[in-house]
């Protein structure tokens, strides 16, 4: 298949342009196109609303010019030891590079980690302060709430206590000029 399309590309060089072009420009040179070129014969095809087609029929490629077509590689270069050792330096270089790149990615990664994780620490010890400061001044309320409703009860009740007194001694009084 590629020595086909490797000869295909060999007529069409040979083919003219200007015969084509010509051909399609003058339409009473176009009837009488059917040709042969060297390998090559151009066939024309019902004209198209589009245009004009050919059919192009290859023929075969002799042996002849198969020997002149097969596929040189370069030459190869000779690679010296100190281009080895060269490349092999640049490699481990860039390898190098690369390692030391990802170390510092991960060392990026960890310091990042780490002042997160301080910083939850620290938000956390702050949080535990407060919480324990505001629970401190609750309970100091609390206690002080509970001495004035003390202090108030106690007041009444001492305040009870005379008001008996003053009752028995009233009493005491009727009972004496009663008697």
């Amino acid at each position: 298949m590629a020595k086909t399309a490797i000869a295909y590309k060999e007529k069409m060089k040979e083919i003219s342009v200007l015969s084509l072009l010509c051909s399609c420009l003058y339409p009473e040179a176009r009837k009488n196109l059917v040709g042969e070129f060297q390998g090559m014969e151009v066939k024309p095809i019902n004209k198209r609303a589009s245009g004009q087609a050919f059919e192009v029929i290859l023929k075969p490629p002799s042996p002849m010019s198969d020997a002149a077509h097969s596929v040189t590689s370069p030459p190869k270069r000779e690679v010296s030891l100190e281009d080895i050792q060269k490349k092999l330096e640049a490699a481990e270089d860039r390898r190098r590079s690369q390692e030391a790149q990802v170390l510092r990615a991960l060392a990026e990664k960890r310091e990042h980690e780490r002042d997160v994780l301080l910083k939850a620490m620290e938000e956390n010890s702050n949080f535990s302060k407060m919480a324990e400061e505001k629970l401190t001044m609750k309970m100091e309320q609390i206690k002080e709430n509970r001495q004035a409703y003390l202090a108030s009860i106690m007041e009444r009740l001492q305040e009870k206590e005379r008001h008996a007194q003053v009752v028995r001694r009233n009493k005491e009084l009727r009972e004496e000029l009663t008697a």
